[in-house]
């Protein structure tokens, strides 16, 4: 049985790609094949939008404003004691409801879990069709360049919703696809204490797992880390989950993969990297297993419920 996030909304010909996969949602009931089928989930619109606002230099010179209006956030309240705080970002073209739903039933009552939705924007591997992302995508290839502004917008997004938390809870970040990107990305960004702009990162993560992704940024990691005091520590310090199929045609297991070595090798020190033989761009109870046994661990919990 696998647990997917399908999605139906029409997409013009012309815009259709395999990278209209990246996404995810919840269904018991749908068979594997479903996962390679299917194209885009509903987007979910209204609740309570966040925005901001960045600003770029276009063509002429001319001052470029990008603003990011962030959809509806969906929380699962803990059914036990409340020990720490997850926020879990979806993949493209999804939203927060779906993954908020698979969520509720994991064995963990000691979690809170914030499920906010990403911005609405068009997208250049749609051919400029709008989707809910949480950055810009062009193509999935090691020499792309990536979307800073975007990924520095939900990063701080996602900082924002962490921080009213209160201060003896311990957070977390996780997400699926591109949602796994922005958590892995926002794990940076503790690192380094800021964004990509410069900004500063304020939250202390304690935990960041992500399944089906990759690295953002990951051939400039090595030198940021050396150029800032304690990053080093830092990313010593923090655990990281990442775990991907190896039948995944959507973001490639070697992606993953490389991503695991690549925050390794720059001192990255507690990363757990779990591969899956026949997994395709969705996730299984078997994963999900994985990343509840490691939350455990990794937050101190006091125990799984029944």
């Amino acid at each position: 049985m696998c647990i997917c996030l399908t999605f139906e909304k029409t997409i013009p010909l012309t815009c259709r790609s395999p990278y209209l996969l990246l996404f995810a949602c919840a269904c018991d009931l749908c068979s594997v094949d479903c996962c390679s089928r299917s194209l885009v989930c509903a987007i979910l619109f209204g609740g309570p939008n966040m925005s901001f606002t960045s600003s770029s230099v276009g063509s002429g010179g001319r001052t470029v404003r990008r603003v990011f209006e962030f959809g509806r956030t969906y929380v699962v309240r803990p059914k036990g004691k409340h020990q720490a705080t997850v926020v879990w970002l979806h993949g493209l073209g999804d939203n927060g409801s779906s993954w908020s739903q698979l969520l509720e039933t994991l064995p963990l009552p000691n979690i809170k879990w914030i499920c906010p939705t990403a911005p609405t924007q068009p997208i250049k591997v749609f051919g400029g069709f709008p989707s809910t992302a949480w950055f810009d995508v062009g193509e999935l290839s090691e020499d792309a360049p990536d979307d800073i502004e975007g990924l520095d917008a939900s990063a701080a997004h996602v900082a924002n919703l962490l921080s009213t938390e209160p201060d003896d809870i311990k957070l977390g970040v996780g997400g699926f696809s591109m949602g796994a990107a922005t958590a892995l990305y926002s794990a940076t960004c503790f690192t380094l204490r800021k964004y990509g702009n410069g900004n500063p990162y304020p939250c202390n993560l304690s935990a960041v797992v992500g399944l089906s992704g990759w690295l953002p940024c990951s051939k400039t990691l090595s030198k940021k880390l050396e150029e800032v005091d304690d990053a080093r520590r830092r990313a010593a310090s923090l655990p990281l989950l990442l775990c991907h199929g190896k039948g995944d045609d959507v973001v490639p297991y070697k992606f993953g993969e490389k991503s695991s070595q690549a925050l390794s090798s720059t001192g990255y020190q507690n990363v757990a990297f779990k591969a899956y033989n026949g997994l395709g761009h969705y996730t299984v109870p078997e994963e999900m297993d994985e990343v509840c046994a490691w939350l455990l661990s990794k937050l101190g919990l006091e125990g799984i419920s029944s």
